[in-house]
């Protein structure tokens, strides 16, 4: 199959694009500015939400002009590698725990386990390490949301705290 000739990944644009305007639409119904700031999570959502759409705009005429996607040697990539099933499915429970635990286990832990399993994901060892190095931030993240006067719940909901 020549270049010309190749499928092209209208696909991947498509997608960027739909992304930004879901954030688009989701942050039409938030609001724009909060009370102890001048810019609130609507508009935020709607940086993201525009910059998506660009974005996905961009990437089409790429796309249209027969941009090729092809792993670059400075990024250390394997093209016919196969994909690493355990390091994906540690990076997708981590992407899906803060929802289930947020609310019971707080900020600090949730953070802290999040952490943990990306980390896991990308080849960590040190488990020990990692799980420090999860309790520091999300317990600093959290420290530094309630200085600035924002409700995350409490720091350890389960214990009381």
């Amino acid at each position: 199959m020549t270049p010309e000739s190749q499928p092209r990944p209208w696909w991947l644009a498509v997608a960027v694009i739909l992304l930004g305007l879901v954030c688009l639409w989701g942050a039409s119904s938030l609001p724009p500015a909060s009370r102890y700031a001048g810019i609130g999570p609507g508009s935020f959502a709607m940086i993201i939400g525009g910059a998506l759409v660009i974005l996905g705009g961009l990437l089409g005429v790429q796309i249209w002009r027969g941009e090729r996607f092809e792993p670059q040697e400075t990024e250390n990539a394997d093209a016919s590698g196969r994909m690493n099933p355990r390091a994906f499915f540690y990076a997708l429970l981590a992407v899906s725990l803060p929802i289930v635990t947020m609310k019971t286990l707080g900020l600090p832990f949730t953070a802290m386990l999040s952490f943990t399993l990306v980390a896991r994901a990308f080849g960590s060892k040190t488990l020990v390490l990692d799980i420090i190095t999860g309790a520091i931030l999300g317990s600093l993240a959290w420290f530094l949301f309630d200085k600035l006067g924002l409700q995350l719940g409490a720091f350890f909901p389960l214990a009381g705290v």
